[in-house]
């Protein structure tokens, strides 16, 4: 077929020799191919003319379909987005590769029908080189590759052809399109509307592009470590945070059971899990003959919406056997475990609480929240909360320890007490017992009142050093003997003293009969100057002794105590406490005849900040 189509500015020549086989695309095949001459004489406008010139002529402007394969879906948006970004720069469309294999990612529609498969072996060492290169080269027409800033997972090349000059009238393109395996008429069309480039010029626009890219792609790296490192030290602070905030609540006086329970609320703002668990064990087997009895049975605390029970818990820690003490043990996938005792639970970490030698119990953090996995940081964080959670209980435990040994010492030494003289057996307990009630009625605190209560106890230690002749004289005492039983109370505060947490003891032991007046012993204190707690124990000291039966009288009738504490009151003892007695007189009276009843012993003075 010959054709000549004419227009002011454009006059293109068009001789086609065509296959018996319709439609056939341009792949190189001398035996099947369409050859072209063209005869271009370009004046102005090419674009207009050219176009207007096609259609005449019967042929669509558009590209035919490509014989590459269809752009992969994955890459498709990236390269999209290189491609849009590279004509921009250049004024012509670019087609994108994978650098991987030099398939087609993204095929624009008014690039000219060629089989870029021929050139995936040279796309890929574009991709591999990382820089700009040439990669067809048939004058006027020449070929760029330009490898795009994407990462090494998926690497990108870009290509486009471009006119290195203006062709010239009568100039055959029909070689270059043979070369390029193009289709002569749409490359033709497409020539009309090119501007020529310097192949220095393209190069340098490329290394421009990459430049550019490159730093586009550093600055998001580095936005996105930004991000990262700001989360990051979020999430730190908010674990410093939290420890801190724990190790602010380490007192002796705050039970293991209400420092857990704070650690399970404030996990759950730190750890993204669904639920928390903390299993405190046994201490010890309960003793009846302890005071201070620790805890005998397990006891387990939840956070968030727990989905297992203390049995179910139970199961999974056996099933793991996790080290006591050693790395925290985390559980992905947990239902595809064989023999995994607990379908509710996906995703743990367990951690212990150890203190020395000592298994106080187990933390857990059950089910991400997001369904993702556990990893080092839910693990870490854990494990230091279990640390502190350790360290407070074996605390707990040891302060237990040592309180029963002191409450026992106590304990023996009243028990000494009543050894020493038959007739005051147990005495010492009534009134550490009625001075209890007197505090009380007298506003004390709780410490207070177990200082008295200790100090009831241990009011006459110093009978220990005292003469058995005098301390069981069934007759009145002499003047002498009655100087060496009042040497007891600097006994019992030379016993004592070496006893640093009895330190609130001691002026109460001393100061016990001490007189409001003036006139008591060791040291003739007067009114306010007596310590308010000695006041306390002098009145009950008086109330038992006047009650008690003792070898030289029997033990006086209850009116005639009253009288003579009235008659006391502002000169032996304390006016307010004589008051406070007649206010709890009854109360008082039911514990002189009680049997006897221990009051557990406390030693506030140990209560401080670990």
């Amino acid at each position: 077929m010959h054709g000549l189509f004419c227009s002011p500015k454009l006059t293109i020549v068009l001789r086609t020799e065509r296959s018996p086989e319709p439609n056939l695309r341009w792949a190189g095949n001398r035996e099947k191919r369409e050859s072209a001459v063209a005869l271009l004489t370009i004046d102005g406008d090419c674009e207009n003319a050219a176009r207007r010139t096609m259609q005449a002529a019967t042929l669509t402007p558009n590209v035919l379909p490509f014989a590459s394969p269809m752009p992969q879906q994955a890459n498709a948006d990236g390269a999209a987005a290189e491609a849009e970004h590279l004509s921009r720069l250049f004024g012509t469309s670019f087609a994108v590769f994978d650098g991987r294999n030099g398939e087609a990612v993204h095929l624009p529609d008014d690039l000219p029908r060629r089989d870029w498969s021929q050139r995936a072996a040279l796309l890929r060492a574009v991709a591999e080189r990382g820089r700009a290169e040439f990669i067809d080269d048939e004058d006027p027409l020449i070929t760029l590759a330009v490898p795009c800033a994407t990462g090494p997972a998926s690497p990108l090349v870009a290509a486009a052809m471009f006119l290195t000059r203006r062709p010239r009238p009568h100039e055959t393109i029909a070689r270059a399109c043979e070369e390029l395996q193009a289709d002569p008429a749409q490359t033709a069309c497409w020539m009309l509307r090119q501007k020529p480039w310097e192949p220095d010029a393209l190069l340098r626009m490329a290394e421009l592009y990459s430049a550019e890219r490159n730093a586009a792609r550093r600055a998001a790296e580095l936005e996105h470590e930004t991000r990262s490192l700001t989360a990051n030290l979020a999430a730190t602070y908010e674990e410093i945070s939290l420890l801190y905030r724990l190790t602010q609540h380490l007192r002796i006086s705050e039970s293991d059971e209400e420092l857990g329970r704070i650690a399970l609320e404030w996990l759950g703002e730190v750890i993204p899990a669904e639920a928390f668990v903390l299993q405190y064990l046994p201490v010890t087997v309960q003793d009846a003959s302890l005071q201070h009895t620790a805890r005998a049975s397990s006891l387990m605390l939840t956070g968030g919406a727990c989905p297992i029970s203390e049995e179910q818990f139970s199961a999974i820690v056996a099933h793991l056997s996790p080290n006591p003490g050693g790395r925290p043990t985390v559980v992905n996938y947990a239902t595809r475990r064989e023999g995994w005792p607990v379908a509710e639970v996906r995703e743990l970490v367990v951690v212990s609480l150890v203190e020395g030698e000592h298994l106080f119990g187990w933390l857990a953090a059950v089910n991400h929240r997001r369904g993702l996995e556990f990893g080092t940081i839910e693990a870490s964080l854990l494990n230091s909360v279990a640390a502190i959670l350790g360290i407070h209980s074996g605390n707990i435990e040891l302060y237990r320890q040592q309180r029963e040994l002191l409450a026992g010492i106590v304990r023996a030494l009243t028990s000494a007490i009543d050894a020493k003289d038959q007739y005051t057996c147990g005495h010492s307990d009534r009134v550490a017992r009625l001075a209890v009630r007197l505090a009380e009625e007298m506003g004390c605190d709780r410490a207070e009142t177990h200082t008295i209560y200790l100090a009831g106890l241990l009011h006459d230690i110093g009978k220990i050093g005292i003469d058995d002749q005098v301390l069981r004289k069934p007759d009145k005492l002499t003047e002498a003997e009655y100087e060496h039983i009042k040497r007891h109370v600097v006994i019992g505060h030379k016993i004592l003293r070496d006893l640093t947490k009895l330190g609130e003891v001691l002026p109460i032991v001393l100061h016990h009969h001490e007189s409001w007046d003036g006139g008591g012993y060791p040291q003739n204190l007067v009114g306010a100057d007596i310590p308010m707690a000695a006041r306390i124990v002098a009145v009950a000291d008086s109330y038992d002794a006047m009650g008690s039966d003792r070898p030289y009288r029997k033990g006086m009738p209850d009116e005639k105590i009253d009288a003579i504490f009235r008659a006391g009151a502002g000169r032996q003892w304390d006016p307010d406490v004589v008051e406070a007695f007649f206010r709890a007189r009854e109360d008082l009276r039911d514990i002189c005849k009680s049997d006897r009843e221990q009051i557990e012993i406390e030693f506030p003075a140990w209560t401080k900040t670990v």
